[in-house]
């Protein structure tokens, strides 16, 4: 059993972990506010490739949560930061006008020209053509490193799943003959690395709660962090049996995480 004062930080996945759509799951604001009356850090960690930080704390404050904007971690948002530690990047995007839009406002070099690219960036695509393929291809042969948002193949939609990231990012791979550089979003260790320098905390002393194994809890596994996976989003008690990636807690969602200390508080 999981205790408050077990873990500093207390890190949450987002949907199928805090929300399912524009739907805040239940027992989810009364433990956020056990943590923070507690003395302890929340951070909100999300694999969204097309998500700043701002519109993800607007989305949490519109389900009624109280967040504070350096709790939030999206994959855009360090995309942005490891392109600030490369000054020279002019990037090619393969992605939504909304990674396109974040990037520009950061001050991050975009091009159209394939071959002036020093890095093709891959997020969600719901345009992804032959084109943007060739010219990726193109860029990359001409030097430019393949990057990717966020290692997931599909999306959970209302009525079953979508292409996500890796699948476009895994078109382009194999039609240049160049395997993916870098890959910013959980469970790499890039992520990982962001969220420990973000937390200011030890790694044992860090708690990932989520609901996807290959993701969420393989983020912990692969950084040194505590792992719980809840049963409200993609992962089943079945997968756990059928994956060789275990977390260290089980809980059928986020309300059971200090059921009993919320009950004697």
């Amino acid at each position: 059993m999981i205790t408050i004062q077990d873990y500093d930080v207390y890190a949450f996945d987002l949907d199928g972990t805090i929300y399912v759509e524009n739907m805040l799951l239940p027992g989810v604001a009364d433990t956020l506010e056990y943590i923070r009356s507690r003395g302890k850090k929340i951070r909100f960690i999300t694999n969204a490739s097309t998500t700043s930080r701002e519109r993800c704390k607007e989305r949490l404050e519109r389900l009624g949560l109280t967040v504070q904007l350096e709790e939030v971690i999206t994959a855009l948002y360090l995309t942005v930061q490891y392109f600030k530690q490369h000054p020279l990047a002019r990037v090619y995007v393969v992605g939504d006008e909304r990674v396109k839009d974040e990037l520009h406002q950061q001050g991050i070099a975009i091009t159209d020209e394939p071959r002036k690219a020093t890095h093709v960036l891959v997020g969600h695509d719901r345009a992804f053509s032959y084109k943007k393929i060739q010219h990726a291809m193109d860029a990359i042969h001409h030097g430019a490193r393949l990057t990717v948002i966020n290692p997931d193949p599909t999306c959970p939609v209302a009525d079953g799943y979508i292409p996500d990231t890796m699948s476009f990012a895994k078109a382009i791979e194999v039609a240049s003959g160049r395997a993916i550089d870098q890959i910013i979003g959980k469970p790499s260790d890039y992520y990982g690395n962001r969220l420990l320098d973000i937390s200011e905390a030890d790694p044992g002393r860090i708690l990932i709660v989520g609901d996807r194994l290959e993701t969420d809890i393989m983020l912990g596994k692969s950084n040194g962090f505590s792992t719980c996976l809840v049963l409200t989003g993609v992962a089943s008690k079945q997968d756990i049996r059928d994956s060789i990636v275990k977390p260290d807690y089980v809980i059928e969602s986020i309300g059971e995480l200090f059921a009993l200390e919320l009950l004697l508080k």
